[in-house]
Formats: structure tokens, sequence, C-alpha cells
């Protein structure tokens, strides 16, 4: 009985669907990274190069083991161009640069770390483990498309190669006359070849950027000031500088969640005024964006422009003359408070001079972690209070690192009483209630309103602190380390943060009238900006008689 099915014909068919897919996988793959730097499915409407090129040498060499090579290498090469384009496109999405291979391998390790705060440790191994396993089946893939191309082509004889050589020959004409498949898109493409063309001429550049970085560090002049006079200006003050995660220009102005953060400050601001405080703000433009926050730390620490990890690394080697490490040798207490740290921070002694150095482990909390940020910085604040500045104490120098405006940005904290806070044990429900960092960040919108909202928190914090705990003493320098990422900054924003100076001393602001910050902590479109690294030299200027 026949019921239609031939058992001779589906090994046929199973043959001809394979060397269907052998082909498009051969055509499409080398396409996708032009798709990812144009940003444009368009691009797939191209002819690649690199797939010409592999089935010519495959036509070209004997040996079944030496196509292997030439076909696995073919693999790996237009999978590297596939995910150096799509780490460029992450990059650009988040720290608004290309990726870097001389400077951001350890990015990739915080990035790592983040996804493992948001996901849990054993959630991060488990993706990185199924993004490994794709990629090496991908490289596999490829070569065995390109060893499946090269065998049909040889079965095929002089048609086979009549149409290889067509092929080229089409490739090279449209290359030579500029033909477009599309406006913008070249239909003789080498978009995997022009990609790792491009980072290796990126990794010489950076090289070569080492010595440039390196005359700048030596550059100092500030190196040979007597620690008695530099800052002598500020003599008896507790100095704080605060920086608040994420907090950019776009939270405080042109975007759908500036009108609540600008509330905030204008009630904080209000309030400082009632309690005697005088502000005045501007904005620095940050050497990073949407992360790598200490790159931010460091620029403003130590005058010197700190754009990437390997300058952070050379930076840090070094002895260049930090504001904590002037503070110190001037003889205040230097504090560093940083409350997502869990491990020892050898840099913060041996680099900047910190005499004392909070984290995680040894601030005494015992509440829940909101994704990133291990600490509440109501807490933090607290904490910082009741170690350093409740009783009577020399002056006391400190950096303090605000996290809970660190993405995911949820779920978030609240306020409460000050009085309550204890270990921190209160805040325990406070996560549940929140939202899941999963649940928000498929939609756009709902990951800028909770960015909003977290901002709205960390302001918050330090305003009623501010208003709780009287500082007659105190200079605070307060300021965001980066814009958030691209999925909340949009794609126009720079890279400015605000900055303000608080304090009830009107002598302090004469000291820095000549800077012409505008009053109060909601800098306008018309304030003031400079780049970070500018802000140490003007700062020592100002107050070292």
């Amino acid at each position: 009985m026949n019921d239609g099915f031939d058992e001779r014909r589906a090994p046929r068919r199973g043959a001809r669907v394979a060397t269907i897919v052998a082909f498009a996988a051969l055509v499409v793959a080398p396409l996708v990274t032009g798709a990812l730097t144009a940003g444009t499915p368009a691009a797939l409407l191209s002819l690649p190069a690199e797939s010409i090129a592999v089935l010519l040498i495959l036509l070209a060499i004997p040996g079944r083991r030496t196509r292997w090579l030439v076909a696995g290498a073919f693999g790996v090469i237009v999978v590297t161009a596939t995910v150096v384009a799509a780490l460029d496109l992450g990059f650009e999405a988040t720290v608004d640069r290309a990726f870097s291979l001389v400077d951001d391998g350890p990015a990739l390790l915080s990035a790592f770390g983040v996804v493992g705060d948001a996901t849990g440790t054993l959630n991060a191994f488990v993706i990185l483990g199924v993004l490994v396993a794709l990629l090496v089946g991908a490289v596999f893939a490829l070569a065995r498309a390109a060893l499946r191309a090269e065998e049909v082509t040889v079965r095929s004889g002089r048609a086979g190669r009549l149409v290889a050589a067509t092929v080229t020959a089409v490739w090279i004409v449209c290359a030579l006359a500029g033909v477009h498949s599309l406006p913008g898109i070249p239909f003789a493409s080498a978009d995997a070849a022009s990609a790792l063309a491009a980072t290796s001429a990126q990794t010489a550049q950076s090289i070569r950027d080492q010595q440039t970085f390196a005359a700048a560090v030596r550059t100092d002049p500030y190196r040979t000031v007597p620690s008695d006079q530099l800052l002598s200006a500020l003599k008896g003050k507790d100095v704080v500088v605060a920086f608040l995660e994420s907090y950019g220009k776009v939270a405080v102005q042109d975007s759908t969640f500036s009108p609540g953060v600008d509330r905030v400050l204008r009630a904080g601001g209000a309030q400082l005024t009632e309690d005697g405080y005088s502000a005045q703000s501007a904005f620095l433009s940050s050497p990073t964006f949407g992360g790598v926050s200490w790159l931010a730390h460091s620029t403003l620490q130590s005058g010197v422009w700190i754009d990437s990890q390997q300058n952070y690394d050379r930076l840090t080697a070094g002895t260049r003359l930090t504001l904590t490490r002037a503070f110190e040798n001037a003889g205040w207490r230097t504090v560093s408070v940083v409350p997502s740290n869990s491990e020892p921070w050898a840099l913060g002694k041996q680099f900047y001079g910190y005499d004392a150095m909070m984290n995680s482990l040894n601030m005494g909390y015992h509440g829940p972690v909101f994704s990133y940020a291990r600490i509440p910085d109501q807490y933090t604040w607290q904490h910082f209070y009741d170690e350093e500045l409740a009783a009577a104490h020399a002056p006391v120098m400190a950096e303090i690192d605000f996290v809970s405006s660190h993405t995911p940005w949820t779920p978030l904290p609240r306020l409460v009483p000050w009085s309550a806070l204890g270990d921190g044990s209160i805040f325990d429900p406070q996560p549940a209630q929140g939202l899941a960092p999963v649940a928000v960040w498929p939609d756009p919108e709902r990951v800028q309103r909770v960015y909003g909202q977290s901002v709205e928190y960390t302001l918050g914090a330090m305003f009623s602190f501010l208003h709780t705990h009287d500082q007659r003493n105190l200079v605070l320098i307060v300021l965001g380390d980066h814009q958030p990422a691209r999925i909340v900054s949009g794609a126009a924003a720079n890279h400015d943060v605000p900055i303000s100076i608080i304090s009830k001393d009107p002598g302090v602001f004469d000291r820095i009238a000549s800077w012409r910050w505008q009053s109060g902590v909601l800098p306008t479109q018309s304030a003031p900006v400079w780049r970070m690294d500018q802000f140490r030299d003007r700062f020592f200027e100002a107050f070292t008689p």
C-alpha cells in the first residue's frame, strides 16, 4: 500500500533543507554585525565579503583537517565580530561609548555583579553558562555551514564554481560602484571584518593614549604646596563629598520624571533656607555614563580625567594627590562610606588615604537589601552621623556613596522615623511591597518612572537628614556620579551631572564667589558647566589662602 511517503525521497529532502539552511547562515550571520551597528535589520540586505572569502579559500585548499581549521576560524571571526558589535551597542546604551578590549574587561565583571545582584548569583552563572554555550554552538554551526556550502559547490562541478566566481565578481563590481541595497546600506558589505579592524585600531589608539595619560598624571601643580596651607580656609569644618548614584542632569531637566525630582529639590531647598543653610549649584561633565561610578569618583578626587578602567588602574598605582589625601595631610580625619562594598578595599588606604572605611560588613545593618543597594541611604546617613558627627570630634572629611538610586532602581526603600532606624530591620517588609526588576525592565516608561522615584528618595533622605541633625560646621558637596543608562537618559543626553555645595557658613560661599554658581540646589539650563577633573584644582585654589 502507498500512503504517499517515499522513503528514498526523505533523505534528499533533508539534504536540500540542510543545504538551504547552510547557505542562509553563511550569508546572514556575517551581516548581523552590520545590523547591530546600523541599528536596523535593513543591513541584512547585503552580500557579505566574509562568506565569499571563506568559500573561495575552502575550494582552493586540500585536506579535510585544514578546511575544518579555516571554517572554524571563519566561525570565530563572525561570532567575535557579532559579540563586539553587541558589546558596543550595550556600552553605547549604558556608558555612552564603544567597548574597548584594552579598557573594559573589568567592566564586564562589574556588569556580571550587577546581574547577580538583580537576579541572584546562581541565576547569573546560569545565564553566563547559557551564553557561552550559545557562542560555542554558533561557532560550530557557522563552521559546519561553510563546509556544507563548499561540499555542495564541489559536487556541482563546473556550474558550482561558475556561480561562486559570478557572486565574487558581482560583489567586486558593486563595491567599486558603491551600489546600495537601501539608502545608507551598501550591497557589498564587509561588516564583520570592518568591525574587527576598527576594534584593532581602537586598541592601538588606547595603547598610545596611555603615554599621554601618564604625562597628565605626573603634572600636578599642588604636589608641592605645604600641607598646613592647602585647604586651610576650611579649618574646623566637616567636609563631606556625597555622590548620589546615577543623579544626572536628566533627573532635573527635560524628562517625564524631572518634575517630581524638581519638586523634591524645591521643597528641600526651602527647608534648607528655613534651617539656616545656603546652597549654590552648577553642573559637572562626568567621564563616565550609565555606570562605572569609580571613574567619576577618582576624576573628582584626583583632578585627572579617568574615563576607563585602565586609566583608573594606572592612576591608583601612583601617588597623585587626591582630595582625601590633601585633607588627611592637613589634619582631618578621613572616612569613606561605601555601603555596597562587601570586601576590603585596599586602594582606600593605599591611594586615597582614608583613615577609616565603612562598608556593608561593618555598618551594623541587619535589614534587607534592595537589589544592588545593600543599605538604604537613610540608614547610611544615620550610621555616618552616629559614628563620626554626633559626639565632639576632630574635623572629618568623608566621601559617602549613596546607592539607593543605583540601577535597577527597584524595589525602593521608604523613609521611616529617624529614631526608629535601629539596625535597619524596620525595612524588612519594604522590598516585597515594591516592584521586582523583572516586572519593571521590559517597559522603558516604568524604568524611567522608578528611576525618578529613586532619585526623589535619595534627595529626600539627604534633606531629611540635614533637617533632623543640625550641622553648623558642615560643608556638604553633593553631586551625581553619572547620568543613568540610555533607557532612562535617552539618545541625546550628555554627560552632565548636578553638583551643589551646602553650608551654614557664608564664608564658604564668599570663597567660591568667582565660580558664579547659581543659588539653591536646583541648577537651571544656564548654570555653569565644568569638566569633573577641573573641580579639584578649583576647590584647592578657593580654599587655600
